[in-house]
């Protein structure tokens, strides 16, 4: 059994290198939590909280997660210790959503039970391959800012681009990126700014060779996305709609969708995040590992995720460096070639850098 000794949680935030904007939202500083789990033994593991400070992307924020971790999600795994990270979300069935705070400690779990069977994240789970391809989310709006951050992440390797697009902001601005990149694996994400009524504004994007048009409308919505996805040969991608085992086979039944972004935090942890990629494995369907301009413990469990048969598309996994002067791991995570190397060292592989997170903590408390 996994019996918890102590919990520490850590708010910590860093500014961005340059902002980044959505239909929704533009952030220029990331707050986190960064939480580490001490065994009964000693050892330790790590996890990160992805909510961010307003709920723009869900409801959680960083406030709310630090609220459920310390007054509801620990005190239940301290009551009853689990003997495998699977067993986790079975010990949260009783709490309503709060995915991202879940998916904090159950993230951490993984990681400490990683260390204690002298083995690499990624290879206990089942990942297929020891290194995943890069892909880049760029997050400006200003269409010259984007061509010039495109092309020095073509020239970095990185194997795919992602764009974000919002009514008024859409035709134009792919058609510029694609003529200067005809052969740039480009898709766009549109954090839920269109409605169904939108349908012949993206029915114009299929011209373009798009990978996938990420949520077009409303993040609670599959029925919608349904119909959209009949009117559209690019193939529709869902992010937000899809929270839950249910809500994916629910998808899939009505054809909401055919490529899948798979986040951690989003739908509650590791393993549920690996049954959604069996589920679409199992259905043909590609997946690919979103990103939520996390620090480096999240990555480094994005990289493990990655690393599964079903993730043929490159994920929204770039270096370090992408975000942060400096990141909180040691070493940091980088790109060569267009790849990410996974470590073979035991659990996620990445130290944390405590003098550093010292520096950048606003908050910290041990239970």
């Amino acid at each position: 059994m996994i019996g918890i000794e102590k919990v520490t949680l850590s708010v910590i935030k860093m500014p961005l290198k340059s902002p980044f904007e959505n239909a929704l939202e533009k952030v220029t500083e990331r707050e986190a939590i960064l939480l580490e789990v001490t065994d009964n033994d000693g050892v330790t593991g790590f996890g990160e909280a992805v909510a961010f400070s307003t709920p723009w992307y869900t409801e959680e924020t960083v406030q709310t997660c630090f609220h459920m971790l310390k007054d509801v999600l620990v005190p239940l795994l301290r009551e009853k210790p689990v003997a495998h990270p699977k067993e986790v979300s079975g010990r949260f069935q009783s709490v309503r959503r709060n995915h991202m705070a879940k998916a904090a400690i159950e993230t951490a779990i993984w990681d400490l039970y990683a260390k204690k069977k002298q083995k690499p994240l990624w290879q206990l789970i089942g990942g297929a391959r020891d290194h995943v391809d890069a892909g880049v989310a760029v997050g400006s709006h200003d269409t010259a800012e984007a061509l010039r951050q495109i092309a020095a992440f073509v020239d970095e390797g990185y194997k795919r681009v992602k764009v974000k697009i919002k009514p008024g902001h859409d035709e134009a601005f792919i058609r510029e990126i694609r003529h200067a990149f005809p052969d740039l694996a480009l898709m766009a994400d549109a954090n839920s700014a269109y409605t169904l009524a939108d349908a012949p504004r993206l029915k114009r994007l299929d011209r373009y060779g798009l990978l996938m048009i990420e949520q077009p409308l409303a993040a609670d919505d599959i029925v919608e996305h349904a119909a959209l996805q009949k009117q559209l040969e690019t193939p529709v991608c869902l992010d937000e709609s899809i929270v839950t085992y249910h809500d994916a086979e629910s998808a899939l039944r009505l054809g909401s969708f055919r490529v899948l972004n798979i986040k951690i935090g989003r739908v509650g942890g590791l393993y549920p995040a690996i049954r959604l990629h069996d589920l679409c494995a199992s259905r043909g369907i590609p997946v690919w590992c979103g990103g939520m301009i996390e620090f480096g413990v999240s990555r480094a469990f994005n990289l493990a995720l990655a690393s599964l048969p079903g993730f043929t598309i490159p994920g929204d996994i770039s270096s370090s460096s992408r975000f942060w002067e400096k990141d909180i791991i040691e070493p940091e995570i980088t790109v060569e070639n267009g790849q990410i190397r996974l470590p073979d060292r035991p659990g996620t592989g990445f130290e944390i850098d405590r003098a550093y997170v010292e520096k950048i903590r606003t908050y910290t408390e041990t239970i």
